[in-house]
């Protein structure tokens, strides 16, 4: 028997790297997985693989109504939201454009508010939720700025959402990846031929020399999602080779 077995799950976001791996996972511990992504050639990717695939994007309040509805439909409420869809870009203070502004918090944070708040009403009791930090939000990383803000404001809005659902038998709790081997990281790079040069500065950050996989993040959002970690909320479970500990 899996963990989840009879569960139903929402990855955002889980349509490649972290979000794929761990939707993945939390369908091989038996749960109907329900995922979200922007674009339909990995959608399509998906559902082949036996996910449940809908197109959105979590910074449109239609597409979250539509997602939900979708869920809603099938009856068995929610057990399992992670609210992982997101990302970033370089930009020091100077060259921070109102539109990178905006977007980034429109995204990270206005996307997993709104994901949250409309998934309320499907929660069962006992529902977990999981949320996506970054170490990002604890240090310094020039030209992060914005991302490393909104990534620090989903890590103080997991401890408060944490409060106000601990009476439903919620659990919130926010995972902190540190550097990890996705498309969106290697994204960052200005482009292709610079992808080595830009994994190779991140693990000389990480004391296990090394990036992380998207299937040892997966693993970790599994762990918050059962009942193994039944007496953890509002906690940031960091998964980051040391990072951000050593």
């Amino acid at each position: 028997m899996g963990q989840l077995d009879g569960k139903t799950a929402l990855v955002t976001g889980g349509t490649s790297g972290i979000g794929l791996a761990s939707a993945r996972r939390l369908a091989a511990e038996g749960a109907t997985v329900f995922v979200t992504g922007r674009d339909q050639g990995k959608l399509d990717e998906a559902a082949a693989a036996g996910l449940v695939a809908i197109r959105s994007d979590v910074s449109d309040p239609a597409d979250l109504d539509r997602v939900f509805a979708t869920i809603a439909e099938r009856g068995r409420g929610l057990d399992v939201l992670f609210a992982n869809a997101g990302g970033g870009e370089f930009a020091t203070l100077g060259d921070t454009t109102w539109e990178h502004y905006e977007q980034t918090f429109h995204r990270n944070v206005g996307g997993t508010v709104f994901t949250v708040q409309k998934a309320l009403p499907l929660l069962n009791p006992g529902a977990s939720i999981v949320l996506t930090g970054s170490t990002a939000a604890d240090g310094s990383s020039s030209a992060f700025g914005m991302y490393a803000a909104t990534k620090a404001a989903i890590r103080s809005l997991g401890r408060t959402w944490a409060a106000e659902l601990v009476g439903r038998g919620i659990r919130v709790n926010t995972i902190v990846p540190g550097p990890v081997e996705t498309p969106g990281l290697a994204g960052l790079a200005p482009d292709a031929s610079q992808v080595d040069t830009l994994f190779k500065g991140l693990i000389a950050s990480v004391p296990m020399d090394r990036l992380g996989r998207p299937d040892e993040i997966a693993d970790a959002v599994l762990f918050l999602a059962s009942g193994q970690s039944s007496f953890m909320t509002g906690a940031a479970l960091y998964v980051d080779g040391g990072a951000n500990q050593v």
